[in-house]
Protein backbone atom coordinates (compact mmCIF):
# COMPACT_ATOMS: atom_id res chain seq x y z
CA UNK A 1 0.00 0.00 0.00
CA UNK A 2 1.68 3.32 -0.89
CA UNK A 3 0.77 6.50 0.92
CA UNK A 4 0.42 10.18 -0.33
CA UNK A 5 3.15 12.84 0.88
CA UNK A 6 2.40 15.11 2.98
CA UNK A 7 1.99 18.03 0.67
CA UNK A 8 0.16 15.72 -1.71
CA UNK A 9 -2.33 14.83 1.34
CA UNK A 10 -3.28 18.32 2.06
CA UNK A 11 -3.45 19.06 -1.28
CA UNK A 12 -6.36 16.44 -1.58
CA UNK A 13 -8.13 17.74 1.59
CA UNK A 14 -7.60 21.47 0.31
CA UNK A 15 -9.47 19.97 -2.87
CA UNK A 16 -12.69 18.19 -1.16
CA UNK A 17 -13.04 21.44 0.92
CA UNK A 18 -13.03 23.76 -1.87
CA UNK A 19 -15.55 21.48 -3.39
CA UNK A 20 -17.31 21.24 -0.03
CA UNK A 21 -17.91 25.31 -0.76
CA UNK A 22 -19.45 25.35 -3.77
CA UNK A 23 -21.69 22.10 -3.60
CA UNK A 24 -24.00 23.15 -6.38
CA UNK A 25 -23.91 24.20 -9.55
CA UNK A 26 -23.04 27.45 -11.14
CA UNK A 27 -25.83 27.54 -13.00
CA UNK A 28 -27.97 26.36 -9.85
CA UNK A 29 -26.28 29.12 -7.90
CA UNK A 30 -27.07 31.81 -10.89
CA UNK A 31 -30.66 30.82 -10.40
CA UNK A 32 -30.62 31.50 -7.01
CA UNK A 33 -29.27 34.94 -7.22
CA UNK A 34 -32.04 35.60 -9.77
CA UNK A 35 -34.83 34.73 -7.17
CA UNK A 36 -33.38 37.36 -4.93
CA UNK A 37 -32.18 34.46 -2.74
CA UNK A 38 -28.57 34.32 -1.31
CA UNK A 39 -27.25 30.80 -1.24
CA UNK A 40 -26.92 28.77 2.18
CA UNK A 41 -23.28 29.58 2.88
CA UNK A 42 -23.60 33.50 1.97
CA UNK A 43 -26.64 33.22 4.78
CA UNK A 44 -24.17 31.90 7.53
CA UNK A 45 -21.49 34.45 6.79
CA UNK A 46 -23.99 37.04 7.06
CA UNK A 47 -24.97 36.25 10.05
CA UNK A 48 -22.74 35.12 11.64
CA UNK A 49 -19.71 37.62 13.53
CA UNK A 50 -17.07 37.58 10.44
CA UNK A 51 -14.60 34.88 10.53
CA UNK A 52 -16.73 32.97 13.09
CA UNK A 53 -18.14 30.17 11.97
CA UNK A 54 -16.60 26.23 12.63
CA UNK A 55 -18.40 23.97 9.85
CA UNK A 56 -19.01 21.01 11.19
CA UNK A 57 -19.53 17.81 8.89
CA UNK A 58 -18.20 19.59 6.17
CA UNK A 59 -17.13 16.75 4.14
CA UNK A 60 -20.02 14.18 5.05
CA UNK A 61 -22.06 12.68 2.04
CA UNK A 62 -24.62 10.36 1.50
CA UNK A 63 -23.02 6.53 0.65
CA UNK A 64 -23.06 5.51 -2.65
CA UNK A 65 -26.50 3.99 -3.96
CA UNK A 66 -25.65 2.29 -7.26
CA UNK A 67 -21.52 0.72 -9.64
CA UNK A 68 -21.58 4.67 -11.51
CA UNK A 69 -18.61 6.31 -10.74
CA UNK A 70 -20.28 9.86 -11.63
CA UNK A 71 -22.97 9.14 -8.50
CA UNK A 72 -23.48 13.03 -7.47
CA UNK A 73 -22.62 12.83 -3.86
CA UNK A 74 -21.72 16.38 -2.96
CA UNK A 75 -20.00 16.91 -0.21
CA UNK A 76 -22.37 18.30 3.14
CA UNK A 77 -25.09 16.35 0.99
CA UNK A 78 -27.53 20.32 1.13
CA UNK A 79 -27.04 21.14 4.43
CA UNK A 80 -24.07 23.21 6.19
CA UNK A 81 -23.91 23.16 9.81
CA UNK A 82 -21.72 24.06 12.62
CA UNK A 83 -21.20 26.84 15.16
CA UNK A 84 -20.43 30.67 15.55
CA UNK A 85 -21.06 33.41 16.91
CA UNK A 86 -23.03 36.55 17.33
CA UNK A 87 -21.74 39.47 18.90
CA UNK A 88 -19.56 37.28 20.90
CA UNK A 89 -22.05 34.87 21.96
CA UNK A 90 -21.80 31.22 20.57
CA UNK A 91 -25.08 30.11 18.28
CA UNK A 92 -25.14 26.67 16.29
CA UNK A 93 -26.94 26.77 13.26
CA UNK A 94 -28.05 24.59 10.26
CA UNK A 95 -28.53 26.27 6.55
CA UNK A 96 -30.22 24.15 3.66
CA UNK A 97 -28.76 24.48 0.44
CA UNK A 98 -31.39 24.62 -2.15
CA UNK A 99 -28.39 24.55 -4.72
CA UNK A 100 -28.09 20.72 -4.10
CA UNK A 101 -31.02 18.43 -4.79
CA UNK A 102 -33.22 21.31 -4.69
CA UNK A 103 -32.55 21.29 -0.97
CA UNK A 104 -34.18 18.36 -0.17
CA UNK A 105 -33.31 16.52 2.93
CA UNK A 106 -31.93 12.94 2.86
CA UNK A 107 -30.53 10.97 5.23
CA UNK A 108 -27.21 12.04 5.75
CA UNK A 109 -28.57 15.53 5.78
CA UNK A 110 -30.97 14.54 8.60
CA UNK A 111 -28.31 13.39 10.37
CA UNK A 112 -26.20 16.51 10.09
CA UNK A 113 -29.31 18.51 11.52
CA UNK A 114 -29.61 16.26 13.80
CA UNK A 115 -25.80 16.33 14.95
CA UNK A 116 -25.64 20.24 15.19
CA UNK A 117 -29.08 20.19 17.51
CA UNK A 118 -27.23 17.81 20.03
CA UNK A 119 -24.55 20.30 19.95
CA UNK A 120 -26.30 23.11 21.02
CA UNK A 121 -27.99 20.66 23.79
CA UNK A 122 -24.58 19.94 24.80
CA UNK A 123 -22.93 23.10 24.82
CA UNK A 124 -26.28 24.77 25.49
CA UNK A 125 -26.46 27.39 22.90
CA UNK A 126 -28.99 28.57 20.62
CA UNK A 127 -29.67 26.78 17.82
CA UNK A 128 -30.82 29.22 14.17
CA UNK A 129 -31.98 27.13 11.15
CA UNK A 130 -32.25 28.53 7.82
CA UNK A 131 -35.07 26.64 5.97
CA UNK A 132 -34.81 26.66 2.04
CA UNK A 133 -35.71 22.96 1.06
CA UNK A 134 -37.90 21.27 -1.61
CA UNK A 135 -38.94 18.74 0.93
CA UNK A 136 -37.63 14.89 1.56
CA UNK A 137 -35.64 12.79 -0.85
CA UNK A 138 -37.90 10.88 -2.99
CA UNK A 139 -35.06 8.37 -4.01
CA UNK A 140 -34.23 7.84 -0.57
CA UNK A 141 -37.37 6.98 1.12
CA UNK A 142 -38.02 6.45 4.76
CA UNK A 143 -34.11 6.82 5.69
CA UNK A 144 -34.61 10.23 4.85
CA UNK A 145 -37.86 10.20 6.42
CA UNK A 146 -36.74 8.66 9.73
CA UNK A 147 -34.07 10.76 10.51
CA UNK A 148 -35.93 13.76 9.63
CA UNK A 149 -38.58 12.78 12.35
CA UNK A 150 -35.35 12.78 15.08
CA UNK A 151 -35.77 16.60 14.45
CA UNK A 152 -39.05 17.21 15.69
CA UNK A 153 -37.49 15.18 18.74
CA UNK A 154 -34.90 17.49 19.19
CA UNK A 155 -37.29 20.45 19.01
CA UNK A 156 -39.38 19.24 21.33
CA UNK A 157 -36.59 17.89 23.91
CA UNK A 158 -34.74 21.55 23.26
CA UNK A 159 -37.68 23.28 24.08
CA UNK A 160 -37.47 25.73 26.80
CA UNK A 161 -33.66 24.78 27.16
CA UNK A 162 -31.97 26.96 24.35
CA UNK A 163 -34.09 29.40 21.94
CA UNK A 164 -34.53 28.25 18.88
CA UNK A 165 -35.36 30.35 15.63
CA UNK A 166 -36.28 29.73 12.70
CA UNK A 167 -35.60 31.66 9.06
CA UNK A 168 -37.96 29.99 6.04
CA UNK A 169 -35.84 31.61 2.93
CA UNK A 170 -37.37 29.28 0.66
CA UNK A 171 -40.10 26.77 0.37
CA UNK A 172 -41.24 24.86 3.73
CA UNK A 173 -43.77 22.06 3.01
CA UNK A 174 -45.40 19.04 4.34
CA UNK A 175 -43.81 17.52 7.47
CA UNK A 176 -41.11 19.72 7.24
CA UNK A 177 -43.50 22.86 8.56
CA UNK A 178 -43.92 20.90 11.91
CA UNK A 179 -39.94 21.87 13.09
CA UNK A 180 -40.09 25.46 12.48
CA UNK A 181 -43.77 25.58 14.54
CA UNK A 182 -42.43 23.55 17.17
CA UNK A 183 -39.28 26.43 17.54
CA UNK A 184 -39.63 29.76 19.47
CA UNK A 185 -39.53 32.22 16.92
CA UNK A 186 -40.28 32.16 13.23
CA UNK A 187 -39.46 34.72 10.85
CA UNK A 188 -40.32 34.71 6.66
CA UNK A 189 -39.08 37.06 3.79
CA UNK A 190 -41.48 38.41 1.57
CA UNK A 191 -42.13 37.18 -1.69
CA UNK A 192 -39.48 34.47 -1.60
CA UNK A 193 -40.73 32.12 1.01
CA UNK A 194 -43.66 29.76 1.68
CA UNK A 195 -44.54 27.42 4.07
CA UNK A 196 -47.58 24.96 3.81
CA UNK A 197 -48.91 21.38 4.77
CA UNK A 198 -50.27 20.26 1.34
CA UNK A 199 -48.73 22.37 -2.18
CA UNK A 200 -51.58 24.67 -4.78
CA UNK A 201 -51.40 21.06 -6.96
CA UNK A 202 -52.25 18.97 -4.18
CA UNK A 203 -55.22 21.31 -3.26
CA UNK A 204 -56.32 21.86 -6.18
CA UNK A 205 -56.55 17.87 -6.75
CA UNK A 206 -57.83 16.98 -3.73
CA UNK A 207 -60.22 19.90 -3.20
CA UNK A 208 -60.83 21.58 -7.00
CA UNK A 209 -59.61 24.71 -5.42
CA UNK A 210 -56.96 26.78 -7.39
CA UNK A 211 -54.37 28.33 -5.69
CA UNK A 212 -51.11 29.51 -6.23
CA UNK A 213 -48.03 29.28 -3.68
CA UNK A 214 -48.29 32.97 -2.79
CA UNK A 215 -51.78 32.38 -1.94
CA UNK A 216 -51.72 29.56 0.48
CA UNK A 217 -48.46 30.20 2.30
CA UNK A 218 -46.65 33.07 1.46
CA UNK A 219 -44.95 35.47 4.18
CA UNK A 220 -48.36 37.53 4.52
CA UNK A 221 -50.68 34.91 4.68
CA UNK A 222 -48.55 33.04 7.74
CA UNK A 223 -48.26 36.16 9.29
CA UNK A 224 -51.37 36.94 9.46
CA UNK A 225 -52.48 33.41 10.92
CA UNK A 226 -49.74 33.83 13.36
CA UNK A 227 -47.26 31.01 11.94
CA UNK A 228 -44.62 33.64 11.44
CA UNK A 229 -43.43 36.32 13.77
CA UNK A 230 -41.81 38.83 11.14
CA UNK A 231 -41.46 39.21 7.78
CA UNK A 232 -38.66 41.28 6.29
CA UNK A 233 -38.09 41.67 2.51
CA UNK A 234 -34.82 39.99 1.96
CA UNK A 235 -32.55 37.58 3.11
CA UNK A 236 -30.35 40.52 4.29
CA UNK A 237 -33.02 42.68 6.56
CA UNK A 238 -34.42 38.67 7.35
CA UNK A 239 -30.94 37.91 8.99
CA UNK A 240 -30.53 41.03 10.61
CA UNK A 241 -33.40 41.02 12.33
CA UNK A 242 -32.04 37.75 13.92
CA UNK A 243 -29.17 39.31 15.08
CA UNK A 244 -31.29 42.03 16.73
CA UNK A 245 -33.78 39.26 18.26
CA UNK A 246 -30.51 36.86 19.41
CA UNK A 247 -29.75 40.27 21.19
CA UNK A 248 -32.88 40.30 23.92
CA UNK A 249 -32.04 36.12 24.76
CA UNK A 250 -30.30 34.40 27.08
CA UNK A 251 -27.89 31.16 25.16
CA UNK A 252 -29.98 28.76 27.61
CA UNK A 253 -32.80 28.26 30.19
CA UNK A 254 -30.72 28.86 33.57
CA UNK A 255 -28.67 32.08 31.31
CA UNK A 256 -29.81 35.82 32.04
CA UNK A 257 -30.31 37.84 28.79
CA UNK A 258 -27.55 39.98 28.05
CA UNK A 259 -27.68 43.63 30.17
CA UNK A 260 -26.50 46.84 28.65
CA UNK A 261 -25.72 49.76 30.45
CA UNK A 262 -28.06 51.11 33.15
CA UNK A 263 -29.44 54.51 32.48
CA UNK A 264 -27.73 56.92 34.62
CA UNK A 265 -30.23 59.21 34.81
CA UNK A 266 -33.65 56.55 35.02
CA UNK A 267 -34.90 58.48 38.20
CA UNK A 268 -35.30 61.60 36.36
CA UNK A 269 -38.31 62.94 34.39
CA UNK A 270 -37.05 63.78 31.02
CA UNK A 271 -39.54 65.27 28.06
CA UNK A 272 -39.83 61.81 26.75
CA UNK A 273 -41.61 60.84 30.14
CA UNK A 274 -43.83 63.80 29.90
CA UNK A 275 -44.96 63.34 26.79
CA UNK A 276 -47.02 60.49 28.34
CA UNK A 277 -49.41 62.64 30.08
CA UNK A 278 -50.56 63.40 27.23
CA UNK A 279 -50.80 60.47 24.83
CA UNK A 280 -53.78 58.47 26.91
CA UNK A 281 -57.31 60.31 26.63
CA UNK A 282 -58.99 60.13 29.65
CA UNK A 283 -62.31 59.20 28.10
CA UNK A 284 -62.55 55.68 28.04
CA UNK A 285 -63.84 54.80 24.49
CA UNK A 286 -61.02 57.05 22.78
CA UNK A 287 -58.38 54.97 20.74
CA UNK A 288 -54.36 55.67 20.94
CA UNK A 289 -51.85 54.00 19.75
CA UNK A 290 -50.37 51.91 22.93
CA UNK A 291 -46.73 51.70 20.84
CA UNK A 292 -46.51 55.40 21.83
CA UNK A 293 -46.55 54.40 25.18
CA UNK A 294 -44.32 51.68 24.95
CA UNK A 295 -41.72 53.72 22.52
CA UNK A 296 -41.64 56.25 25.46
CA UNK A 297 -41.32 53.92 28.82
CA UNK A 298 -38.56 51.76 27.35
CA UNK A 299 -35.39 52.30 26.68
CA UNK A 300 -35.16 54.66 23.03
CA UNK A 301 -34.84 52.35 20.21
CA UNK A 302 -35.47 49.10 22.18
CA UNK A 303 -38.76 47.96 21.24
CA UNK A 304 -38.92 45.26 18.81
CA UNK A 305 -42.31 43.82 17.87
CA UNK A 306 -43.34 40.64 16.59
CA UNK A 307 -46.34 38.86 15.60
CA UNK A 308 -47.44 42.32 14.39
CA UNK A 309 -49.75 41.31 11.97
CA UNK A 310 -52.01 38.86 13.85
CA UNK A 311 -54.23 39.35 16.60
CA UNK A 312 -53.85 43.04 16.17
CA UNK A 313 -55.73 44.26 19.64
CA UNK A 314 -52.63 43.00 21.83
CA UNK A 315 -48.92 44.28 21.29
CA UNK A 316 -46.05 42.05 22.00
CA UNK A 317 -42.15 42.85 21.52
CA UNK A 318 -39.35 42.53 23.52
CA UNK A 319 -37.76 45.88 24.88
CA UNK A 320 -35.12 47.48 27.44
CA UNK A 321 -35.65 48.84 30.60
CA UNK A 322 -32.67 50.56 32.03
CA UNK A 323 -30.80 48.22 30.15
CA UNK A 324 -32.16 44.97 30.90
CA UNK A 325 -34.57 42.89 28.29
CA UNK A 326 -38.20 42.47 28.84
CA UNK A 327 -40.96 40.84 27.60
CA UNK A 328 -44.00 43.73 26.40
CA UNK A 329 -47.47 42.90 26.35
CA UNK A 330 -50.31 45.53 25.79
CA UNK A 331 -53.48 46.04 24.69
CA UNK A 332 -54.10 47.83 21.68
CA UNK A 333 -57.01 50.50 21.59
CA UNK A 334 -56.41 51.77 18.26
CA UNK A 335 -57.74 48.38 17.19
CA UNK A 336 -61.02 47.18 18.11
CA UNK A 337 -60.65 49.11 21.38
CA UNK A 338 -58.26 46.43 22.58
CA UNK A 339 -60.86 44.02 23.02
CA UNK A 340 -59.78 40.42 24.02
CA UNK A 341 -60.01 37.45 21.61
CA UNK A 342 -59.09 33.96 21.52
CA UNK A 343 -56.27 35.03 19.03
CA UNK A 344 -54.98 37.85 20.83
CA UNK A 345 -55.11 36.12 24.21
CA UNK A 346 -52.82 33.07 22.23
CA UNK A 347 -50.78 35.47 20.79
CA UNK A 348 -49.75 36.51 24.46
CA UNK A 349 -49.95 33.60 26.30
CA UNK A 350 -47.22 31.88 23.87
CA UNK A 351 -45.20 34.78 24.13
CA UNK A 352 -45.72 35.05 28.07
CA UNK A 353 -44.36 31.38 28.60
CA UNK A 354 -41.58 31.65 26.24
CA UNK A 355 -40.16 34.96 27.80
CA UNK A 356 -40.69 32.92 31.59
CA UNK A 357 -38.36 29.80 29.88
CA UNK A 358 -35.53 32.26 28.99
CA UNK A 359 -35.58 34.48 32.19
CA UNK A 360 -36.96 37.46 30.23
CA UNK A 361 -38.71 39.83 32.98
CA UNK A 362 -42.68 40.73 32.23
CA UNK A 363 -43.83 43.93 31.54
CA UNK A 364 -47.97 44.39 30.64
CA UNK A 365 -49.49 47.72 29.85
CA UNK A 366 -53.32 47.06 30.48
CA UNK A 367 -56.21 49.01 28.88
CA UNK A 368 -58.92 46.65 27.58
CA UNK A 369 -62.90 46.97 27.98
CA UNK A 370 -62.95 42.80 27.71
CA UNK A 371 -63.46 39.76 25.30
CA UNK A 372 -65.47 40.03 22.45
CA UNK A 373 -69.00 39.07 22.54
CA UNK A 374 -70.36 36.68 19.74
CA UNK A 375 -71.22 33.46 18.31
CA UNK A 376 -67.30 33.75 16.19
CA UNK A 377 -65.38 33.75 19.64
CA UNK A 378 -68.10 31.65 21.50
CA UNK A 379 -67.86 28.34 19.07
CA UNK A 380 -64.05 29.65 18.30
CA UNK A 381 -63.48 28.35 21.75
CA UNK A 382 -62.70 31.59 23.02
CA UNK A 383 -63.19 29.78 26.94
CA UNK A 384 -60.37 27.65 26.78
CA UNK A 385 -58.50 29.77 24.28
CA UNK A 386 -58.88 32.40 26.68
CA UNK A 387 -57.54 30.49 29.70
CA UNK A 388 -54.50 29.90 28.64
CA UNK A 389 -53.31 33.74 28.90
CA UNK A 390 -54.67 33.25 32.58
CA UNK A 391 -52.44 30.47 33.02
CA UNK A 392 -49.42 31.81 31.60
CA UNK A 393 -49.75 34.57 34.30
CA UNK A 394 -49.88 32.38 37.13
CA UNK A 395 -47.28 29.80 36.08
CA UNK A 396 -44.96 32.96 35.08
CA UNK A 397 -41.94 32.29 37.18
CA UNK A 398 -40.08 35.50 36.18
CA UNK A 399 -40.85 39.27 37.13
CA UNK A 400 -44.08 40.59 36.43
CA UNK A 401 -45.12 44.12 36.28
CA UNK A 402 -48.15 45.25 35.17
CA UNK A 403 -49.56 49.00 34.52
CA UNK A 404 -53.22 49.90 34.52
CA UNK A 405 -53.23 53.29 31.41
CA UNK A 406 -57.06 53.30 31.26
CA UNK A 407 -59.69 50.34 32.04
CA UNK A 408 -59.84 46.94 33.25
CA UNK A 409 -62.75 45.23 32.74
CA UNK A 410 -64.43 41.75 34.05
CA UNK A 411 -62.55 38.81 32.67
CA UNK A 412 -60.11 40.70 30.73
CA UNK A 413 -59.02 42.08 33.91
CA UNK A 414 -58.04 39.05 35.92
CA UNK A 415 -56.49 37.19 32.55
CA UNK A 416 -53.97 40.53 32.10
CA UNK A 417 -51.59 40.27 35.08
CA UNK A 418 -53.27 41.12 38.16
CA UNK A 419 -52.30 41.19 41.72
CA UNK A 420 -54.31 38.14 42.76
CA UNK A 421 -52.98 35.96 39.72
CA UNK A 422 -49.70 36.46 41.79
CA UNK A 423 -48.58 38.80 39.78
CA UNK A 424 -45.46 41.01 41.32
CA UNK A 425 -45.91 44.55 41.01
CA UNK A 426 -49.10 46.60 39.76
CA UNK A 427 -49.03 49.81 39.22
CA UNK A 428 -51.88 52.36 37.75
CA UNK A 429 -52.59 55.70 36.28
CA UNK A 430 -55.25 58.05 37.84
CA UNK A 431 -57.55 57.45 34.99
CA UNK A 432 -57.44 54.12 35.86
CA UNK A 433 -60.93 51.98 35.52
CA UNK A 434 -60.44 48.48 37.44
CA UNK A 435 -64.10 47.56 37.69
CA UNK A 436 -66.87 44.47 36.36
CA UNK A 437 -67.65 46.93 33.41
CA UNK A 438 -67.64 50.04 32.64
CA UNK A 439 -70.39 52.35 33.49
CA UNK A 440 -73.31 52.77 30.92
CA UNK A 441 -73.85 49.03 30.69
CA UNK A 442 -73.63 48.84 34.97
CA UNK A 443 -75.92 52.05 35.75
CA UNK A 444 -78.59 49.58 32.63
CA UNK A 445 -78.04 46.70 34.75
CA UNK A 446 -78.34 47.98 38.28
CA UNK A 447 -80.80 50.67 37.77
CA UNK A 448 -82.91 49.61 34.72
CA UNK A 449 -86.05 49.09 36.57
CA UNK A 450 -85.57 52.35 38.28
CA UNK A 451 -84.72 54.31 34.33
CA UNK A 452 -87.90 52.31 33.11
CA UNK A 453 -90.47 53.56 35.87
CA UNK A 454 -89.05 57.36 35.13
CA UNK A 455 -89.91 56.63 31.73
CA UNK A 456 -93.24 55.77 32.08
CA UNK A 457 -93.97 59.03 34.48
CA UNK A 458 -93.03 60.78 31.93
CA UNK A 459 -89.72 62.36 34.02
CA UNK A 460 -86.00 63.48 32.24
CA UNK A 461 -84.99 59.77 32.30
CA UNK A 462 -82.01 61.33 30.58
CA UNK A 463 -80.57 63.73 33.50
CA UNK A 464 -81.27 60.80 36.31
CA UNK A 465 -79.03 58.39 33.71
CA UNK A 466 -76.40 60.71 33.63
CA UNK A 467 -76.48 61.44 37.45
CA UNK A 468 -76.21 57.71 37.61
CA UNK A 469 -73.45 57.25 35.34
CA UNK A 470 -71.11 60.19 37.28
CA UNK A 471 -72.31 57.94 40.32
CA UNK A 472 -71.30 54.82 39.26
CA UNK A 473 -67.94 56.61 38.21
CA UNK A 474 -67.04 58.33 41.07
CA UNK A 475 -67.26 55.55 43.09
CA UNK A 476 -66.42 52.67 40.85
CA UNK A 477 -63.93 53.64 38.12
CA UNK A 478 -61.03 54.93 39.57
CA UNK A 479 -57.94 53.17 40.91
CA UNK A 480 -58.37 54.16 44.20
CA UNK A 481 -60.61 51.23 45.55
CA UNK A 482 -58.29 48.91 43.68
CA UNK A 483 -55.43 50.43 45.96
CA UNK A 484 -57.52 50.55 49.21
CA UNK A 485 -58.01 46.63 48.61
CA UNK A 486 -53.87 46.50 47.69
CA UNK A 487 -54.64 45.17 44.10
CA UNK A 488 -52.99 48.19 43.09
CA UNK A 489 -49.49 49.07 44.63
CA UNK A 490 -48.74 52.24 43.42
CA UNK A 491 -50.82 54.70 41.92
CA UNK A 492 -48.38 56.57 39.20
CA UNK A 493 -48.22 59.77 37.12
CA UNK A 494 -47.72 59.07 33.42
CA UNK A 495 -44.31 60.40 33.51
CA UNK A 496 -43.26 58.14 36.75
CA UNK A 497 -44.17 54.87 34.32
CA UNK A 498 -40.40 54.41 33.44
CA UNK A 499 -38.89 55.38 36.49
CA UNK A 500 -41.44 53.32 38.62
CA UNK A 501 -41.13 49.92 36.23
CA UNK A 502 -37.38 49.53 36.64
CA UNK A 503 -37.66 50.10 40.47
CA UNK A 504 -40.19 47.18 40.39
CA UNK A 505 -37.40 44.95 38.73
CA UNK A 506 -34.85 46.10 40.52
CA UNK A 507 -37.10 44.74 43.64
CA UNK A 508 -37.72 41.33 41.76
CA UNK A 509 -34.14 41.04 40.37
CA UNK A 510 -32.81 37.46 40.71
CA UNK A 511 -36.31 36.23 42.46
CA UNK A 512 -37.70 32.91 41.11
CA UNK A 513 -41.03 31.56 42.48
CA UNK A 514 -41.14 28.23 43.96
CA UNK A 515 -42.83 25.53 41.89
CA UNK A 516 -44.88 22.84 43.00
CA UNK A 517 -43.71 19.41 42.47
CA UNK A 518 -45.26 17.82 39.35
CA UNK A 519 -44.45 16.57 35.69
CA UNK A 520 -46.07 19.34 34.31
CA UNK A 521 -49.45 21.22 34.28
CA UNK A 522 -52.09 20.67 31.71
CA UNK A 523 -52.49 24.44 30.25
CA UNK A 524 -55.79 24.55 28.32
CA UNK A 525 -54.31 23.56 24.47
Amino acid sequence: MSYLSMSDAIADLRDRREQSLRPGSERSIAKQHARGKMTARERVELLLDEGSFMEVGQLRRAIARTDDPNERRPFGDGVITGRGTIEGRPVCVFSQDYTVFGGSVGEVYAQKMVAIMELAAKTGCPIIGLADSGGARIQEGILALSNYAKVGVLNVNLSGVVPQISVIMGTCAGGAVYSPALTDFTFMVNGTSHMFVTGPEVVQEVTGQATTMEELGGASVNAEVGNCHLVEEDDASALAAVRELFSYLPLNNVDEPPRHAPDPYIDEIDDRALELDQIVPTEANKAYDVVEVIERVVDEDSFFQLHERWAKTIVIGFARIDGRSVGIIANQPSHNAGVMTYDSTEKAARFLRTCDAYNVPIVTFADVPGYMPGLEQERGGVIRRGAKLFYAYIEAKVPTVTVYLRKAYGGAFATMGCKQGDNDVNLAWPQGEIAVMGAPAAVKILHGQQLMKIIQEGGDVKAEYDRLIEEYKAEHLTPYPAAEHGWVDRVIAPHETRREIARGLRLMDGRRKDAPLRAHGNIPL
